[in-house]
C-alpha cells in the first residue's frame, strides 16, 4: 500500500481547523497529521511532523500566512495550498500568495453549508494529490519590470484590427506564468489575446489589474461587446466563459453562463473552439501550465481550423497535465519554453510572414531531448 500524503492544516478558525480534516477524510490516501492556529505554530509542527503538503490560511494574527509562506519557501521547501476568504481582500492577498509561490488555492466555504463544504473538500483533496506529486516549489520566474505603457488607445489612436487571434487556456501555475509572458509582449504586440484562467469569480478582475500593471500591453477582465484589438489581452470572468464572435465593425466577445465544461467555468475547450470557427487560420491557440485536459481537444479543433497550436513544455510547467494531454493527442505545432513563448508569439502574430516549418511537424523551441523526440506520426 502506497505511503498516505501527510497533511498539516494552519488556519486561525477552530471551525476550519475541525471542517477541513473532517471534509478529507473520505480520501484515504490523505492523512491530515496535525493543526496550527497561526503561522509560529505551524513553523513548528512543519519541523515536527514533516507535512508533505500545507493547506494555509492567509489572515491569522501573530505572524499571518503571507510570512509563513515565505519561510516555508525559504526553509522548508514544502508545497503549500492556500484556503482563501471568498473576498476583496481574501484575492488580493490570494495572488500575492501564488507570487511567492504557493502551488494553488482553493476558497473557503461560506458559512459552512454542506454542499459548499462537499465541494471544496473534492476539490481540495485533488489539489492536495497533485501538489504532493509535484514536490518542492519550482523556481519562481520573476519578470523584469515593464516599460511605461503609452497612452495608445485615447483618442488619437484608432483601434487596430489585429493580425492574429491567440486564445490561451491556462490553470494551476497560471498567474506567475501569465505575469512573465504578458510582461514580455512589447506595446505594439499585433495580436490580441483571449484568456481562460481557471480562477473563481471575484478573483479575475483583481488578476486582470494586477497583469495590467505589469505589462505594456493593455490587460482587463473582459466584458460582452469588447472588441478584439491590437495589443490587448481578455482575461475570461470567473464562473463564465469567454467566446469571439465576428461582427461588421470588427471581432469581439461574447460570454456566456452555459453549462461547465470538463468541470470548469471558464473552459479552454469553449474558447478554443470558438476562435476555431470564428478565426480559422487565424487563430492561435496556447495550452500552458494546469491539471487536467481542459483545452486538449480544442486546440485539435483549431488545428483543424488551420490555425497554429502551441504547448508549453512540460519541464517549464509547475503541473504539466493540460499540455501534456495535447501533445499525446498529436494537437500541438510547437512546443516552447516559457522564456521563449513571447518572442514565438511576436514572430507568428507579425503580418503575412510567412512559416519555415513544414506542415504537420512538431517541433520545440530549444528542444529537450524529450521535446526533439517528439513527431506526428
Amino acid at each position: 500500500m502506497s505511503q498516505r500524503i501527510r497533511v498539516l492544516v494552519v488556519d486561525d478558525s477552530a471551525l476550519m481547523r475541525k471542517l477541513i480534516p473532517q471534509s478529507l477524510l473520505h480520501d484515504p490516501s490523505i492523512e491530515v497529521v496535525g493543526t496550527a492556529m497561526d503561522g509560529i505554530i505551524g513553523l513548528k509542527k512543519i519541523e515536527e511532523l514533516k507535512p508533505n503538503v500545507v493547506t494555509l490560511d492567509l489572515e491569522m494574527p501573530r505572524m499571518d500566512g503571507i510570512e509563513m509562506l515565505r519561510q516555508i519557501t525559504r526553509k522548508h521547501r514544502v508545497p503549500v495550498i492556500v484556503v482563501s476568504a471568498h473576498t476583496e481582500e481574501g484575492a488580493s492577498l490570494t495572488l500575492k500568495a501564488l507570487g511567492l509561490g504557493a502551488f494553488d488555492f482553493v476558497t473557503k466555504p461560506q458559512g459552512g453549508a454542506p454542499g459548499q463544504l462537499a465541494q471544496i473538500s473534492t476539490e481540495l483533496a485533488l489539489k492536495i494529490k497533485v501538489a504532493a506529486a509535484s514536490g518542492a516549489p519550482k523556481m519562481i520566474i520573476t519578470a523584469p519590470d515593464a516599460p511605461r505603457r503609452k497612452d495608445t488607445h485615447g483618442s488619437a489612436t484608432l483601434p487596430r484590427h489585429p493580425s492574429r487571434i491567440v486564445a490561451i487556456g491556462i490553470s494551476t501555475g497560471g498567474p506567475n506564468a501569465l505575469q512573465y509572458l504578458l510582461s514580455q509582449l512589447p506595446e505594439d504586440f499585433p495580436g490580441c489575446l483571449m484568456i481562460v484562467q481557471h480562477m473563481p469569480e471575484g478573483f479575475t478582475q483583481m488578476f486582470a489589474k494586477r497583469l495590467n500593471e505589469s505589462s505594456a500591453i493593455e490587460v482587463k477582465e473582459a466584458q460582452t461587446g469588447d472588441v478584439l484589438l491590437a495589443g490587448r489581452a481578455l482575461i475570461c470572468p470567473g464562473n463564465r466563459h469567454i467566446k469571439m464572435r465576428r461582427m461588421d465593425h470588427g471581432d469581439v466577445v461574447l460570454l456566456a453562463d452555459e453549462p461547465r465544461v470538463n468541470g470548469h467555468r471558464p473552459s479552454a475547450d469553449v474558447l478554443f473552439n470558438s476562435v476555431a470557427r470564428e478565426a480559422g487560420n487565424r487563430a492561435i491557440a496556447v495550452l500552458m501550465t494546469g491539471m487536467g485536459d481542459d483545452g486538449a481537444a480544442g486546440l485539435g479543433a483549431v488545428q483543424a481550423a488551420g490555425g497554429y497550436t502551441i504547448a508549453q513544455s512540460p519541464e517549464t510547467c509547475v503541473v504539466d497535465s493540460m499540455p501534456r494531454s495535447a501533445i499525446t493527442r498529436g494537437f500541438v505545432t510547437r512546443i516552447a519554453s516559457l522564456p521563449d513563448l513571447a518572442g514565438l508569439l511576436q514572430s507568428k502574430c507579425i503580418p503575412e510572414r510567412p512559416s519555415a516549418e513544414p506542415d504537420g511537424e512538431l517541433s520545440a523551441v530549444h528542444p529537450t531531448a524529450e521535446d526533439g523526440a517528439l513527431r506526428r506520426r
